[in-house]
């Protein structure tokens, strides 16, 4: 059974909070107890969300400000069941990085085979774009595991 769920991109402050945040929400109407991190690969430590990012989830109902970023670490990988990567990439990184999380780590894109795109510093409209395909992600993988 899941209990932990880690969702990981580069800085923690675009990608993976708006996945952390949906998956939450998903959990919390929910009868499952699962609880949601994220982190980053190369996070901006301590940085605040993304305020694009922030904007469209307040939009959802789902307010991200106090979310501060946090570089990836053992402990936080080791107290994941599992593990979910923007892109290939990041996946083949984690998996190098902690062999161990082989077969935990996926991407969130892995049923639609997809990845993420990173909208830093790019326009609402690319966010609005990644925000869908995060959407779609957490919606197929909460269906595969939960429903």
């Amino acid at each position: 059974m899941l209990q932990q769920v880690l969702v990981l991109c580069v800085g923690n402050i675009c990608r993976s909070p708006i996945a952390e945040a949906l998956f939450a929400s998903r959990f919390k109407q929910s009868s499952h107890d699962v609880k949601v991190a994220s982190a980053g690969l190369g996070a901006l430590v301590d940085h605040p969300a993304d305020k694009i990012a922030q904007e469209l989830m307040i939009e959802r109902g789902l307010d991200i400000s106090e979310h501060r970023a946090r570089q990836i670490s053992s402990d936080i990988i080791f107290a994941s069941d599992l593990i979910l990567t923007m892109s290939s990439d990041q996946q083949k990184q984690v998996e190098t990085i902690y062999p161990s999380t082989c077969g935990r780590v996926h991407r969130l894109g892995k049923w639609g085979r997809y990845d993420v795109p990173d909208p830093f510093q790019r326009p609402k409209l690319v966010f609005e774009q990644v925000l869908t395909l995060i959407e779609e992600g957490v919606d197929e993988w909460y269906r595969k595991l939960w429903n």
